[in-house]
């Protein structure tokens, strides 16, 4: 038996990002740094003024007269469809009779130049009749604008339970979109080629998706188009769908001219063009006993989805599916509205609906703790659903079993570590000695499920090249946005062969390597195209494993790669010679590899089936303290234990969950949206809309793996998804600010009102809630 040790870029290993030099050091190239011929054009999009108006007249001819201008594009000289929707042919790539949000394509300049294009733009003779507008989820509601009719899923008999409950609470929560804010804007560079092909370097999640849309726009094959994608500035989601247009009016400016061109957002442009998080109103009904128990829970969520359907369809079916988080309810019903108002449409953003279900669960635990004067801990454990490997099990309101819950253990450790229950009485000796400053803690848990609800979306590809030296040439169809996804695969590959991962060259995504791709995202880049590239990997490790049994006349399983070696019997040779003897014995080093997830049924129709293959879990604790006068806070600790099952790169793994945490916490606090009356976004830029900053982080950051997590499903090397779940722990910060205002009364106080504070909870929104609550000093 030849014993295996580490080689250098294992599985397990915290290798680096595969590009984090060239990050730090500014060498990594991003799409408008691909060095461009000289007669490459800039194109920029016109944008609706009106959030809803009928178009009357549009005379483009002072446009196209002005120096510099060598066309202007509108739907007219579209040859195929005028369409740039993800699912639903409704999201036109130029508006053509009506524009239904400010911001909206109207027409698209290619010139020489980016000031060529704005002065011609400006130049721009369009009649507007104006239309009443509907821009707010209360809006949507009263007037029934929805893209469809409402989405219900049910469990028992909820309105029996609720009826028969001896307590009962109800509420409504509203929470904020988000902004995505990657660093680098939306991009596309498009290249005409021979017979009309058109070649595309885009900054995508999607590029089978950009490929068949440009492809339908242009009336030709999607053989005609090929995408390629080396790496995003950052994505989010927000490049999942939002990519499509930039990309497709560059690609038309390439097909009428017949010369490079790209389309490049600035920063003001992308926040007024681009979807966001959708926001979304939570009413809640909820029943439950003396000692906590949630008997049942009534749900109706708002999105607000913009003008059109985007993703907004698996979004609302993700925040349903979320809506019970980790707890097991005998009887609910979740219904979803999905509101069409006339601003950006709202797409994909990291839990794509999930951290909206979430919210409204926690909320109704929060809630109930309150009003039975509990630690909302006390009120979170009896209704978890039941650890793994107990005699029960329990079943999601989607009627998916759940089998692999482990947040009882995750949430009894980190009580343990994070010294809950001392720091709560504390707090609760601080808040009773203090006036105007109060603190907080909050406990929530993350039960999270991974794959595309989707079910045909649960597939990858890979090709993977083993040259005659030995080096190997890795692609999939997965994109690298920052995230390590090339990383990992490429430790997954080097694993399998088992030579160092600097062997491995990582090639960039393109629809002519591996075709008919799924987005990166779902937090399922890894479980699939690590998985594809494995299967690849495997398969020439077979043929190489087969023609050396037949030159030494053993069997094949005597054959072994380990630490650089191949080991037949008690010979050994290195793995570049191995490659080299199979290459010269005519043996094919190329291969592909197909995973689709296993075990996956939904029914769109009825909301029921088994969406997710597994679910990861997690748990944080936040403490806060704010400023009565002022609103202000500050997170002062936080104590995160997350299940990434078996890490593969457990300091990508590490990033992942502080990353998502924090943008998270930006969501929940400072991140906010503004509208004006005329349907005008108002906080379009950094001056306005505040991310997290570095200073912004807890002051006490405390960050761990479960260390007994392994995922009981047939992942990658046992490994779990950690793209999405962590975002959801930052609810602990957000219910911390209410823990602390809480506070004000003493927060125990029989009668005392709840604080009932929305998202983001800004400095003034808590400083409102403060005074709603009784906390007024002048």
């Amino acid at each position: 038996m030849v014993a295996k040790s580490r080689i250098k870029g294992d599985i397990r290993t915290s290798r680096h990002h595969d590009s984090a030099v060239k990050h730090v050091s500014g060498r990594a190239i991003y799409v408008d740094d691909i060095v461009t011929s000289a007669n490459c054009l800039t194109v920029l999009i016109c944008q609706s003024q009106h959030a809803h108006a009928r178009i009357r007249a549009m005379d483009l001819s002072a446009v196209s007269a002005t120096p510099g201008v060598v066309a202007v594009m509108s739907a007219s000289d579209i040859p195929g469809i005028n369409d740039c929707g993800p699912m639903f042919h409704d999201d036109p790539v130029f508006a053509v009779d009506e524009v239904c949000y400010i911001g909206q394509s109207v027409f698209a300049v290619a010139a020489i130049d980016l000031e060529s294009a704005r002065h011609a733009i400006g130049l721009a003779n369009i009649e507007y009749e104006p239309l009443p507008a509907i821009l707010t989820i209360d809006e949507a509601m009263d007037a029934g604008s929805l893209l469809a009719s409402p989405g219900e899923m049910i469990k028992g008999d909820p309105s029996t339970a609720l009826a028969e409950a001896p307590n009962q609470i109800n509420g409504r929560l509203y929470a904020g979109g988000q902004e995505h804010f990657y660093l680098e804007g939306q991009a596309a560079l498009a290249v005409p080629g021979e017979d009309g092909d058109i070649q595309l370097f885009c900054s995508t999640q999607h590029p089978s998706e950009i490929q068949h849309k440009t492809a339908e726009m242009l009336g030709i094959g999607n053989h005609g188009v090929t995408v390629e994608t080396r790496r995003m500035g950052g994505a989010f989601g927000g490049k999942e769908s939002q990519g499509n247009l930039p990309a497709m009016t560059a690609a038309l400016a390439a097909h009428l001219t017949g010369q490079p061109a790209k389309t490049i957002y600035d920063r003001d442009d992308d926040f007024m063009i681009t979807g966001k998080r959708h926001d979304c109103r939570i009413d809640y009904r909820a029943g439950f006993d003396d000692a906590g128990r949630i008997l049942a829970v009534e749900f109706d969520q708002a999105l607000r989805c913009g003008m059109s359907w985007d993703l907004s369809a698996g979004i609302a079916a993700r925040a349903m599916c979320h809506a019970d988080n980790a707890y097991d309810i005998a009887h609910m019903k979740i219904t979803n509205y999905c509101c069409k108002t006339h601003t950006q449409s709202n797409t994909a953003f990291r839990g794509f609906g999930g951290p909206q279900g979430m919210l409204g669960i926690e909320r109704v635990m929060d809630e109930v703790a309150h009003h039975l004067r509990l630690d909302p801990l006390q009120v979170r454990r009896l209704n978890f659903y039941p650890q793994k490997n107990a005699s029960t099990f329990g079943i999601t309101p989607y009627g998916q079993r759940v089998e692999d819950c482990v947040i009882q253990p995750i949430i009894d450790e980190l009580v343990n570590t994070s010294d809950y229950k001392a720091r709560r009485a504390a707090i609760a000796e601080f808040n009773a000695a203090n006036q105007y400053v109060k603190r907080g803690i909050a406990l929530t848990p993350v039960k999270f499920g991974i794959s595309f609800n989707t079910t045909f979306l649960n597939q990858a590809g890979s090709l993977v090249h083993v040259y005659n030296d030995g080096s190997v040439h890795l692609n999939h169809g997965g994109t690298e946005m920052g995230q390590g996804l090339y990383t990992k695969v490429a430790q997954i590959v080097a694993h399998e062969f088992q030579i160092d991962a600097a062997l491995i060259k990582i090639t960039a995504t393109t629809t002519g390597k591996v075709p008919n791709t799924s987005a990166t995202a779902a937090s399922s880049g890894t479980d699939l195209n690590g998985m594809a590239a494995m299967h690849a990997a495997r398969t020439i490790k077979d043929r190489i494993a087969g023609f050396l049994a037949g030159e030494y006349q053993t069997d094949q399983a005597n054959v072994v790669f380990a630490n650089g070696q191949v080991h037949i019997g008690a010979d050994a040779m290195t793995f570049a010679e191995a490659v080299k003897r199979a290459y010269l014995g005519r043996v094919s080093l190329s291969a592909t590899g197909f995973y689709a997830t296993p075990k996956l049924s939904w029914d769109k129709d009825r909301m029921h089936g088994r969406p997710f293959y597994y679910f990861a879990y997690g748990a944080a604790v936040s403490e806060v303290i704010i400023d009565l006068l002022t609103g202000e806070n500050r997170l002062v600790r936080a104590d995160l234990l997350h299940d990434v099952g078996r890490s593969l790169n457990p300091a990508i793994d590490r990033g992942q969950i502080e990353g998502g945490f924090i943008q998270g916490v930006g969501w929940l606090t400072t991140e906010e949206l503004v509208w004006n009356e005329d349907g005008r976004l108002t906080t379009h830029a950094p001056s306005t809309y505040k991310i997290p900053a570095s200073a912004d982080r807890p002051t006490d950051w405390r960050v761990a793996f479960y260390a007994d997590g392994e995922n009981s499903e047939e992942t990658v090397h046992k490994s779990k998804a950690v793209g999405e779940p962590p975002l959801m722990l930052a609810i602990s910060a957000w219910l911390a600010l209410s823990d602390a205002l809480a506070g004000i009364s003493g927060g125990k106080i029989e009668g005392a009102a709840y604080p009932g504070l929305d998202a983001p909870a800004t400095p003034e929104r808590i400083l409102l809630c403060a005074n709603r609550l009784g906390a007024r000093f002048v």
